[in-house]
């Protein structure tokens, strides 16, 4: 089934569930680049500051669509032990993709930064948005990211989110918001009738022209 239009129809939806929020003014945090477009809508609908956190999945070496894992800001590494296992990817191998992954987050942080500074988040409710989750090893680095530069409440919001994952990141975060967990989720993008690639100029100009 496809539950949303495109990224800034599931942001609509989105916000509708967080209307609860408005009054913990919260930030709202997309992960680029998909989630951006969404976090928009949300921060939009919110009255609320847009920002981003972000984090880079590091991908089975033979299936890099699998994430074993994230890095993010800060320095954080979330390893999915299971996955790698199970893909037979030893220590010095995984270090490679992470260090490798760490250079383009590095890279992407200084360009989107150049659009939005960070906005502090000391004491604040950390609305950690995307346009779904799979595995959930990127948004647990985005989550632990946020805690890291002093969330005092960290919020996960996405519109389509595989049950397993759900079941998992209930336990990581102080609250998750969901829109759609399909019983015979596959991937992400097959909730979405359009589900284009975003550009890191699109992210950008988001950011520019955003809340906050």
């Amino acid at each position: 089934m496809r539950w949303f239009r495109d990224r800034a129809d599931a942001g609509r939806q989105l916000a509708g569930r967080l209307a609860h929020l408005r009054g913990a003014h919260p930030v709202v945090l997309g992960l680029p680049r998909g989630g951006v477009p969404v976090a928009a809508e949300v921060a939009a609908a919110l009255g609320a500051p847009l920002d981003v956190v972000v984090v880079r999945k590091l991908g089975v070496p033979a299936r890099p669509e699998v994430a074993m894992g994230a890095v993010g800001e800060g320095g954080v590494l979330v390893a999915d032990d299971e996955v790698r296992a199970l893909a037979g990817v030893g220590a010095a191998e995984f270090a490679d993709v992470a260090q490798r992954e760490r250079r383009e987050l590095e890279r992407r942080a200084s360009l989107l930064r150049r659009a939005r500074p960070r906005v502090p988040l000391p004491g604040r409710t950390a609305l950690v948005v995307d346009d779904g989750i799979a595995t959930g090893a990127t948004a647990r680095a985005a989550c632990q990211v946020v805690r890291a530069q002093g969330a005092a409440r960290v919020v996960l919001a996405v519109p389509v989110c595989a049950p397993r994952a759900a079941g998992r990141l209930r336990a990581e975060v102080d609250e998750l918001v969901v829109v759609a967990t399909p019983g015979d989720f596959s991937a992400v993008g097959r909730a979405y009738v359009d589900f284009a690639p975003v550009t890191e100029q699109q992210v950008v100009d988001l950011l520019a022209r955003g809340p906050a």
